[in-house]
Parts: structure tokens; C-alpha cells; sequence
């Protein structure tokens, strides 16, 4: 079974040439040394709106063979909260690829994590970080998590487990997310900055308390607790702000934005 691309041709370009290369742009453009990360978050909009605050991000990391990537369900499809993505493939237009049987394996064994094909069949926060994974390792294998909203305590218990598959594998784990939403652009950046505060000081449980409190529109808000959580537990130390942006600097409109945050935790 694979998983076919739902958003290609609007998300990111359907053609592989077309795509390699703006890719390979957005990652060139990116500065700074590369090194080994324990997990990242990342935007998931058009990339014409957040690619270059995704590519600064990837460049900035050694990417590992095997990497879980966590989204938001940002459609509400399935009936799992915890989604695994039950696909033996993904398909973008720069080729396939394969699940980490291992990973999917060491996942599937936790309580509440069930595999969903509808959970995945249109979500497009995994997808777009898959053609940016391809061109940094071409070795790539990956499992796939689609969360819809947990309570902390779960949050807790999925990141144990996810630290755990993780850890047996050396595996990078990519959180994504945007950031606040169609707000004017001082505002977001100001409610962004709110939420990144406790994120940059690898804090999981204030950012799951303070974007809930403060109603901070941060889409990815539960993929980005758990991999902070479970970052953590595999001994992280610092967490580094790459890049912000938000879809203003694009659009020229600041009146309703979205913003794009870049971090790396290592």
C-alpha cells in the first residue's frame, strides 16, 4: 500500500525537476554550521509561503537514515487520535519512501496508537516535509504519527514511546507545525514569541500550558510537546530558533498572517 501525495501541485510543485530544484534553492539558502539534532520543528504551509524558514532548518541538520515525523490532524479524518500512517510507502513526485518497519513496529505496540489510513489519506502536515527529507537523505525511511488533540498526560505517554523507537534507532524526530494564525502580523509575532519561549528553553509542559491558555493558534502545538518531550528524555540540551517568518513577508498582507517558525533541538 502507498500512501499517495494529496498536495502536490498546491502545497509544493508536481514535477520532481520543478521540485528538486526548489528545494535544493530553499536548502542552499540556509546558513550555519550542520550538525546532529535530536528533533525539529518545522512549518507546514505552501512553500512558497514557508520554505525558506523549512529549508534554514534543514540545513542546519545532519539528517539521519530514519526519522518519525509527528503532524497535526488538521482535517479530522479517521478515528484514531493517535494515527499511524499503515502505508509500506509514501509517494512525492522525487520517488517513494519505504516505512522503517522497526520504528512502525515499536510504535504500534503502545496503547492508543492505531494505524489510520484516513487519518493520512489528505493531511498534508507530514507531506510537505517529506520532499526537504528526500533531498538531505536519499537513504530515508520513515514512520508517520497524525495527532489530533491529547491531554498532556498523553502527550507524556506518547513521547515515552516515541523516545523509546527513537532511541533504538538514532532517529531524528520532526515536529510540524506552523505558528499563530491570521492574526496582524505584530500580534503574531508577538504571540509567537510567547510560545517559542518555552519551546527555546526545552520546556514542553509550558508550551502545552501557556498555547492553551493564552489561545495561541499554533496548529502543531501537540506534535511539538511531544517531540520536545521526548527529545528530553534522549538527553537534549538546547533548543535553537533557525528562522521566523510569517506569510506577510511573502504576501505583502499584514493584516492576516500565519507565522513559520524554524527550531532545532540538540
Amino acid at each position: 500500500m502507498i500512501r499517495e501525495p494529496a498536495v502536490a501541485g498546491a502545497f509544493y510543485p508536481a514535477s520532481a525537476a520543478e521540485l528538486a530544484s526548489g528545494v535544493d534553492r530553499l536548502l542552499a539558502a540556509g546558513q550555519g554550521p550542520v550538525g546532529p539534532a535530536l528533533g525539529m520543528v518545522v512549518p507546514h504551509a505552501g512553500y512558497v509561503y514557508s520554505g525558506s524558514v523549512a529549508g534554514a532548518a534543514y540545513a542546519r541538520v545532519a539528517v539521519p537514515p530514519r526519522v518519525i515525523v509527528l503532524g497535526p490532524n488538521h482535517t479530522g479524518l479517521g478515528f484514531s487520535r493517535v494515527a499511524l500512517a499503515p502505508a509500506d510507502s509514501w509517494r512525492t513526485p522525487l520517488g517513494c519512501i519505504p516505512r522503517d518497519e522497526p520504528i512502525w513496529a515499536a510504535l504500534s505496540r503502545n496503547p492508543g496508537v492505531a494505524p489510520d489510513a484516513a487519518a493520512h489519506a489528505r493531511e498534508h502536515s507530514l507531506e510537505v516535509q517529506l520532499p526537504f527529507l528526500q533531498r538531505v537523505q536519499p537513504e530515508l525511511k520513515l514512520a508517520g504519527l497524525c495527532l489530533a488533540h491529547l491531554s498532556y498526560a498523553e502527550c507524556q505517554r506518547l513521547a515515552t514511546a516515541v523516545a523509546g523507537a527513537a532511541r533504538q534507532a538514532s532517529a531524528l524526530i520532526v515536529a510540524s507545525s506552523d505558528m499563530s494564525h491570521y492574526l496582524p502580523a505584530d500580534e503574531a509575532r508577538a504571540a509567537d514569541q510567547r510560545a517559542l519561549e518555552p519551546l527555546l528553553a526545552l520546556d514542553a509542559e509550558g508550551l502545552y500550558r501557556r498555547v492553551h491558555e493564552e489561545e495561541i493558534t499554533m496548529c502543531g502545538v501537540i506534535p511539538a510537546v511531544v517531540m520536545l518531550l521526548a527529545a528530553r528524555a534522549l538527553g537534549a540540551g538546547s533548543a535553537e530558533l533557525v528562522r521566523y517568518s510569517h506569510s506577510g513577508e511573502v504576501s505583502g498582507d499584514d493584516d492576516r498572517v500565519v507565522g513559520y517558525a524554524g527550531v532545532v533541538v540538540r
